[in-house]
């Protein structure tokens, strides 16, 4: 597109499994499924349609005299088996055939099912126009990952089953149909199209697809230039008038195609590339086989493609599952992060090779962030565990953005030329089959030797990561350097110690920096470097390859000096980090500098971060410098940063900025944030708030653009007038249906956030309004609905996630609501005298800022 282990429940990381969890099995097989045909006719108005599905199974055991298929909510209306009618038992879930004559080996049957949908909850998706958005397109479009194709026909639903498949789809004449494989002919009837598409490799029933709408169609393509003959089609189809949009995001398709059959070793592998844009998709985008799904959120204008390169990588993220995901395809999902891991890190692949290797290295450390984040913040896990409730809760940050950090960990275990013999290996001896992990180890053994199960026991088959705390010290007499490390994320039991090798470097600024591999497997050891002379800086793990938190405890020059010199631009953001941990106008000064000068725009974006959480008045200095860098996305973190340096000289630059204008609508959008989040502080010289909602709103009737950007970022600063009864009003405006749609769940999001200063009666406001909203069956709209009932500080929140727990059909929308239910109980004692104190506390440390920076600056000046 997410047994035992021992640290699953650890004392300090909550636990994945939630109530209800066991552990899941893929079913046994009474045969091979060997093709699944389905003939359809849509009744788009009705939002319903009559199918029929064939399905070719091959016995591999004989004397099986039922067969169970996956089908919910389906009408069922008849059922043959090899042309005869047989019974059949259906009880919404699951269809029961009792088979006349039991099976024989090698013997095919052919089941066919008569069957009808009216009104699908999942599986398959009716977008049309209505009161409220009159505008939108009349489409038609499937989503089967994770085990969603059961609700729009009956089959055998789980990855472990391949299949060749066809699709024929009777549809109105003026609407286009897209599905896998080829197009095997289109048949007018009459003010219908019948198009009928076949889909020759095998792949499971989770990704077949089908698609329709009123599409423009982009034609491109892709040739082979080992095989002049291979001519790939890669058409885009987009909603009409969106045609340069489509070149803009999707245009760069035919050179991913060929860079990722290179980099896997197999040229790509089905008839066509297709990617299809649709309305109201629920992910950001579906690999289905040679026929890709994506949100149209994902098409940029000439203005959003300034410092938007998340489209880039959502295309590269879906084509390389065309490998790893749909020639490899993974036996059952607790082995999900073979490919989502690999679809993540072809992302990184890709920046590397289009862009440069500090663009690849900064956007594997954000990756590997986000990973952090839920580590820390929601759960920790094993990457491969078959024990959940739902397959979909599987699909988290453990399998993208940890799964592409042990890929790179791989990379670097192995090496450049052997990891890429592994990878091209593991794909050769797989296509078109199923896999699991041990597959994976396998192929690296086979292609190089190695045996990496020591770095899959630590990664990939137990949760967590290595904290490393590291210290350095240097003796003068004996030329020694040395380096303590300590892992802080050890247990009394050293269960959960990792034994790593870790390179560690001295750099100088006029010579070549020297470096030691050392094993780290102990709670803390001592390392001793010979050295010719004092080295200017440390960097531990040169070349920052192994997932991991750092805190570098060094003096502060070869902290300024490793800012400063460091080749690598992770190690510059770590030293940068430890830097303002120690604060002082000292680290002010060197953070600045490096706002500056540093020759890399995240380096940059860092350091702004770092600056803000100094609370010195000097900050400030360095960072409006900042504004005025020619890289947005830059821009975009120091207009974040000074909106947390809450003086009025930051909301002056800031609403200049916010009135002025910005090439970027990110910036734009981080300026209206930031803006309200200032004027909102609890201070005596704050902005007025009339003035600041006045300009607030101005932006919200004036500043329409791509995706609502702007006006998402100015509602979100309306909302931090949490005591504001005009400021709820005017958030309270934009949840209204017929809003456009993300400007309208940025509004409900903001709800909770700006509920938890309201009056009871406003309170009680909020509460009924996002009940009403709760009713929605939108995916997207369920999430925000949870988002802003997380952030309430009130039982009565709880009441309305239990209800959306209860009755939402969408097992990540159980699971999110359930986990905000356990956020509010822990919130729900705060009261006003709590909030009061927090108001008090953001004076002090306000009032104690402008002491320590008077301070500093006369200690600066005696100096």
């Amino acid at each position: 597109m997410s047994q035992y282990y021992f640290d699953t429940e650890s004392n300090t990381h909550k636990s994945f499994q939630l109530p209800g969890a066991k552990p899941h099995y893929n079913p046994d097989r009474p045969g091979q499924v060997e093709h699944i045909f389905l003939d359809i006719k849509l009744d788009i108005p009705n939002h319903s349609y009559q199918g029929n599905c064939k399905i070719t199974l091959t016995p591999i055991r004989s004397g099986v005299d039922s067969l169970t298929l996956d089908a919910v909510n389906l009408n069922i209306q008849s059922v043959q088996v090899d042309d005869l009618p047989h019974s059949f038992e259906y009880n919404g879930e699951k269809l029961y055939i009792k088979l006349v004559t039991p099976t024989q080996v090698d013997k095919q049957i052919k089941i066919a099912i008569a069957y009808s949908v009216e009104k699908p909850q999942r599986g398959i998706y009716f977008i049309q126009p209505d009161k409220h958005y009159p505008k939108k397109s009349i489409q038609v479009w499937t989503q089967g990952e994770d085990e969603d194709s059961r609700f729009w026909f009956p089959c055998f639903d789980y990855p472990g089953q391949l299949s060749t498949s066809e699709i024929r789809v009777r549809v109105p004449k003026n609407l286009i149909a897209i599905s896998n494989g080829e197009l095997i002919s289109t048949i007018e009837d009459g003010n219908h199209k019948i198009y009928h598409w076949s889909q020759k490799q095998v792949h499971p029933t989770y990704l077949m697809t089908l698609a329709v709408g009123d599409f423009a169609e982009i034609q491109d393509q892709w040739q082979d230039k080992n095989n002049s003959a291979q001519v790939i089609p890669c058409p885009y189809y987009v909603e009409k008038g969106r045609e340069e949009d489509a070149v803009r995001s999707l245009g760069k398709t035919p050179r991913m195609v060929e860079f990722l059959s290179e980099k896997y070793g197999y040229p790509y592998p089905f008839p066509k590339y297709a990617q299809i844009c649709v309305d109201d998709f629920i992910f950001g985008g579906m690999e289905n086989t040679s026929a890709t799904l994506l949100t149209d959120r994902c098409l940029l204008d000439e203005r959003a493609a300034l410092d938007n390169r998340n489209s880039e990588s959502l295309v590269v993220h879906e084509l390389a599952h065309q490998w790893f995901g749909d020639l490899v395809v993974i036996k059952h999902w607790s082995h999900a992060w073979i490919k989502e891991g690999m679809a993540s890190y072809s992302e990184v692949m890709w920046t590397e090779h289009e862009y440069n290797e500090q663009e690849a290295a900064y956007y594997l450390l954000l990756q590997a962030r986000s990973y952090l984040s839920e580590d820390s913040g929601r759960y920790r896990r094993p990457m491969v565990t078959h024990i959940y409730r739902e397959a979909i809760e599987l699909y988290d940050r453990h399998i993208y953005e940890k799964g592409s950090c042990v890929y790179h960990m791989i990379r670097t275990e192995l090496g450049e030329e052997q990891f890429w013999k592994a990878i091209q290996t593991f794909v050769q001896d797989n296509a078109h089959r199923t896999v699991e992990t041990v597959d994976l180890l396998r192929a690296i053994e086979k292609a190089t030797g190695r045996n990496l199960l020591f770095l899959f026991d630590q990664y990939v088959f137990r949760g967590g990561h290595p904290d490393f705390k590291v210290a350095y010290a240097w003796d003068n007499d004996s030329h020694l350097a040395k380096v303590t490390v300590t892992q802080t994320q050890a247990t009394s039991d050293d269960s959960s110690l990792f034994d790593l090798k870790i390179p560690i470097g001295f750099g100088y600024s006029q010579q070549e920096a020297k470096t030691f591999t050392v094993r780290v497997n102990e709670r803390e050891q001592s390392f001793y470097f010979p050295l010719e002379e004092k080295p200017n800086f440390v960097s531990f793990d040169v070349g920052n390859n192994y997932l991991k938190t750092v805190s570098l405890e060094y003096p502060v020059p070869e902290l300024k000096a490793q800012l400063e010199f460091d080749p690598d631009p992770i190690s510059r953001i770590f030293a940068a980090e430890a830097l303002a941990k120690k604060g002082g106008l000292e680290a002010v000064k060197a953070l600045s500098a490096a706002l500056q000068k540093d020759s890399f725009w995240g380096v940059r974006g860092e350091v702004a971060k770092q600056l803000a959480q100094i609370q010195l008045n000097q900050a400030f200095d360095g960072l409006v410098l900042g504004l005025k860098d020619k890289n947005a996305l830059a821009r975009r973190e120091v207009v974040e940063a000074l909106g947390k340096i809450k003086t009025p000289e930051s909301y002056k630059v800031l609403k200049e900025l916010l009135q002025e204008g910005d090439k970027s609508y990110y910036v734009e959008a981080a300026a209206a944030r930031a803006i309200g989040a200032i004027a909102a502080m609890n201070s005596e010289d704050k902005p007025k708030e009339e003035k600041v909602l006045k300009l607030l709103k101005s932006v919200l009737e004036e500043r329409t653009g791509w995706n609502e950007v702007v006006r998402s970022g100015a509602i979100s600063g309306v909302a931090e007038f949490k005591t504001s009864e005009a400021a709820l009003n005017l958030v309270m405006e934009y949840t209204k249906l017929g809003v456009s749609q993300p400007l309208r769940l940025a509004a409900i999001r903001s709800l909770g956030k700006i509920s938890v200063a309201q009056s009871p009666a406003n309170v009680e406001r909020i509460l009924e309004r996002l009940t009403e909203i709760s009713k929605e069956t939108f995916f997207l709209t369920q999430v925000a609905v949870v988002t802003a009932l997380g952030f309430m500080e009130t039982y009565k929140a709880i009441a309305i996630l239990q209800a959306i727990a209860e009755q939402t059909p969408d097992g990540r929308v159980r699971r999110y609501a359930e986990e905000e239910i356990s956020k509010v109980q822990k919130s729900v004692g705060s009261d006003t005298a709590l909030r009061q104190l927090r108001s008090e506390l953001d004076l002090l440390k306000q009032q104690n800022q402008e002491l320590k920076s008077r301070l500093e600056s006369l200690e600066a000046k005696s100096n």
